[in-house]
């Protein structure tokens, strides 16, 4: 009986890392798509929040991801979402 080799595949999973980086090219794509067909970006936003919030909801549970909002108005305030005039 013969061995066959073991290749790498696209199912494989990617490093955590690398899924966030591939998951951000993906909905900026759909953002670019969705604001060239005429979708209002405040829209865009509240429908990824809303999207965000019940996939993480799903998946840790409302008091967990309450817990984690709870820390966002520091972070927004520190500029961490801020794309223009990053802070280095």
């Amino acid at each position: 009986m013969s061995h066959l080799p073991s290749f790498t595949t696209a199912r494989d999973p990617l490093p955590d890392h690398e899924q966030k980086q591939a998951a951000l090219s993906y909905l900026n794509e759909a953002w670019a798509e969705a604001r060239h067909d005429g979708i209002d970006g405040d829209c865009l936003a509240q429908a990824s929040l809303f999207a965000a919030f019940a996939e993480l909801v799903s998946t840790y549970g409302e008091d967990a991801v309450a817990k984690f909002v709870e820390g966002l108005p520091g972070r927004i305030r520190n500029g961490e979402f801020s794309i223009i005039g990053a802070r280095q």
